[in-house]
């Protein structure tokens, strides 16, 4: 969720006030699917047949309403959800349109939380992609109400029956037709609506249409439909179903539109539409569709409290409450809140309670976007959604409400597992890429950022390279601070393998006072224990005062390490004899004998590198297994085993040394054509190999030189 650039005020006139809309009057569609599929070409289709843009909006020439970000014109893909409230008769349908592509896929995700149905984009010819059984699963996962529009069926090799083939082998049979083409390709003229077996020819600019009777040639493929339809219909009423099944008598045309909408929003049905969005075919009988069948706010009880599990209705006489499920921040006007209204009625002034952090959040102006068009509203009533500018201290997945007592169970996301290690290019910058930063994870959860102490670098976590690219590009645009991009430094560690002594002397005269320390040590392993320091001067060969110098001078000597500059640990050190000088010894003398002390025994006790091992579960589709396991054997892991996922997808577990896959989040996509995930959890270290060790030595030493 990375924050897009929202110019509030827009077009001179372009600020009106609208009404709120009752709750069963609101349709939240969230369209979701593979990038280049045409969810935004959808959405602008809907908002010109509406009357609410003048013109089509388009993606490839940079001119469309919703992916309006300078970033989003240059790469011709949506990053950002964007939203497009389309009016159609008395019912407002917020349309909000979401990035296909796996690096922003936690937008997408938060976004979908705020919808009572998923509209999955599917091209005519490709069919079903990677990101959209991705998404298909977490939509089934949230109970989510599910429709599918094939799109571009006017293209050259599109083939309907191949992608309802290919839909029903991917998703199950419970899809089905609720309009089928009218030809395909060059000759595709129009839809047939299997509901009301009807043909819908619609003009050219998509704003009117003629019904006719259905052509004679597509009568069969017509009643094969909507037998199908009727099929799962019948199943959201028991009694009709068995009617049904016993032949008794076939679903009346009544009785197919009053359940229609019962067994969309029970799952039992995933209606599927047809057109295309170029030419703007199917757009209008698909929103008569949605507002008639598809479930308005109230018939999801999807949200549910953290403390108990509860279901909360959406309910406009219930006291004030929302859901924020997406914050961003525009550099001009600062945090923009999207809220789910989840009860009551929401005005400017109102203050609720931020179930997170106790404190009282105030609402300022409520607005509807229309991609970045503010439309300032007096109200917004339960089911509906809006943004409110400059909400304090509201992320992400936090609850408002009156009394601070509501609080929605938080949606699983995907963790950020892409580490890159950023600097800014002039050190002077350095405070505002912190600040930058800071304020971009605090509002995205696909962000995380680590001061990582050993290594002395900011590790920025994502969800992949794109949106590290993305980040960058805001940086320099809104904080004005170049960045580059260094190699993550593996936390390696070194230890010893033997026990060893040896004395560490130093003596220095100047001229005046001088300095004189003598330490004898011994060094050994102590694997698991980390470091121990251990006094066993007999008969003051040392003063006990300066005995903590030896000690601080062992430390200091494991933190520079002794192959290759990395943190030594789990080493237990006695310091058994010595000599000082009543004037020339102190502690800084001490120090600097135990320093040469304990790197002299070091020579001897046999050092070694540690590298950190990772232990990582790979789900996969079983196909890809194979090649997974053989891939992290080359990278010196081991499998520990497999297990089935809930989803049909195989489990690997494997232990494999970190710095083999600090890249995986690209390796894995790639293998897997981006359908592959895992979780990562760094656990113990373990003996590097020869060669590596090797490596890190040649390294050191040449970044000593």
């Amino acid at each position: 969720m990375l924050g897009r650039t929202v110019r509030l005020g827009g077009r001179k006139g372009s600020v009106v006030v609208m009404a709120a809309p009752a709750t069963e009057h609101v349709r939240n569609i969230v369209l979701v699917g593979q990038d280049g599929a045409g969810k935004t070409s959808l959405a602008e289709a809907m908002l010109y047949v509406s009357g609410k843009t003048p013109r089509m909006g388009t993606t490839h020439d940079g001119k469309s309403y919703l992916d309006y970000d300078a970033e989003e014109i240059k790469r011709k893909f949506t990053i950002g959800t964007s939203i497009a409230p389309v009016p159609y008769k008395d019912y407002k349908i917020n349309v909000l349109d979401t990035s296909g592509h796996p690096d922003f896929i936690v937008d997408t995700l938060a976004t979908m939380q705020a919808a009572e149905m998923a509209m999955f984009v599917v091209d005519a010819v490709a069919g079903p992609g990677v990101m959209t059984t991705k998404l298909w699963q977490e939509a089934e996962t949230m109970r989510l109400s599910r429709a599918v529009y094939i799109n571009h069926i006017d293209r050259e090799n599109a083939n309907f029956d191949a992608a309802m083939a290919m839909l029903h082998a991917r998703f199950g049979a419970r899809l089905g037709a609720v309009t089928i083409p009218i030809g395909v390709a060059e000759d595709f003229k129009g839809v047939i609506d299997v509901i009301r077996m009807k043909a819908r020819y619609f003009d050219a600019d998509g704003t009117g249409e003629r019904v006719e009777a259905i052509p004679a040639e597509y009568a069969d493929a017509a009643e094969a439909a909507r037998d199908k339809l009727c099929d799962l219909v019948a199943e959201a009423d028991d009694e009709l179903m068995m009617k049904y099944l016993d032949g008794e008598e076939q679903l009346t045309q009544e009785e197919l539109e009053n359940l229609l909408d019962q067994a969309i929003a029970q799952e039992l049905i995933v209606p599927v539409f047809v057109g295309s969005t170029i030419i703007m075919q199917g757009i209008v009988g698909l929103m008569e569709d949605i507002c008639t069948y598809f479930p308005h706010p109230r018939s999801h009880g999807r949200f549910r409290q953290m403390s108990d599990g509860v279901a909360i209705p959406i309910d406009e006489t219930k006291r004030p409450s929302a859901f924020v499920f997406k914050t961003i921040s525009d550099p001009f006007v600062g945090r923009l809140s999207f809220l789910k209204v989840l009860s009551g009625f929401l005005e400017p002034g109102l203050e609720l309670i931020n179930a997170r952090t106790g404190k009282k959040e105030r609402l300022g102006k409520l607005q509807v976007m229309m991609g970045k068009e503010p439309i300032e509203v007096k109200s917004a009533k339960a089911g509906d959604i809006i943004v409110v500018p400059k909400l304090s201290e509201a992320r992400s997945g936090d609850t408002l409400s009156v009394e601070g007592d509501i609080a929605i169970q938080p949606l699983p996301m995907p963790e950020p597992l892409y580490p890159v290690a950023i600097e800014a290019v002039n050190k002077k910058d350095e405070d505002k890429l912190g600040s930058f930063l800071a304020r971009m994870a605090e509002m995205d959860p696909s962000i995380r950022i680590v001061h990582d102490d050993d290594t002395h670098q900011t590790v920025l976590y994502t969800m992949g390279d794109t949106q590290v690219d993305m980040l960058l590009s805001r940086l320099k645009e809104q904080a004005g601070v170049e960045a580059s991009l260094v190699p993550v430094r593996v936390p390696y560690r070194e230890t010893i393998r033997k026990t060893a002594e040896a004395q560490g002397r130093h003596k220095k005269q100047t001229g005046g006072a001088g300095q004189f320390g003598d330490c004898w040590l011994r060094i050994s392993p102590n694997p698991g224990a980390g470091y121990e320091f251990v006094d066993e001067i007999r008969g003051g060969a040392i003063p006990g005062g300066l005995i903590p110098a030896v000690d601080k001078g062992v430390q200091d000597a494991m933190a520079e390490g002794f192959l290759a500059g990395y943190p030594m640990v789990d080493i237990r050190c006695a310091c058994y004899d010595g000599s000082y000088h009543s004037v020339d010894s102190n502690e800084m003398a001490f120090k600097t004998a135990a320093r040469i002390g304990f790197r002299a025994a070091c020579e001897k006790a046999d050092p070694i590198i540690l590298e950190p091992m990772a232990t990582m579960d790979i789900a996969v589709a079983e196909e890809y297994a194979g090649t997974i396991m053989g891939d992290i054997t080359t990278r010196r892991g081991r499998i520990i085993g497999t297990d089935a996922g809930d989803a049909g997808e195989t489990i690997i577990m494997v232990r494999v040394p970190y710095a083999e896959v600090i890249d995986y989040t690209k390796d894995l996509r790639s293998l897997t054509r981006g359908s592959g995930s895992y979780s990562l959890v760094l656990e113990g270290y373990e003996e590097a190999p020869a060669d590596v060790t090797k490596k890190l030595i040649a390294a050191y030493e040449a970044s000593r030189n």
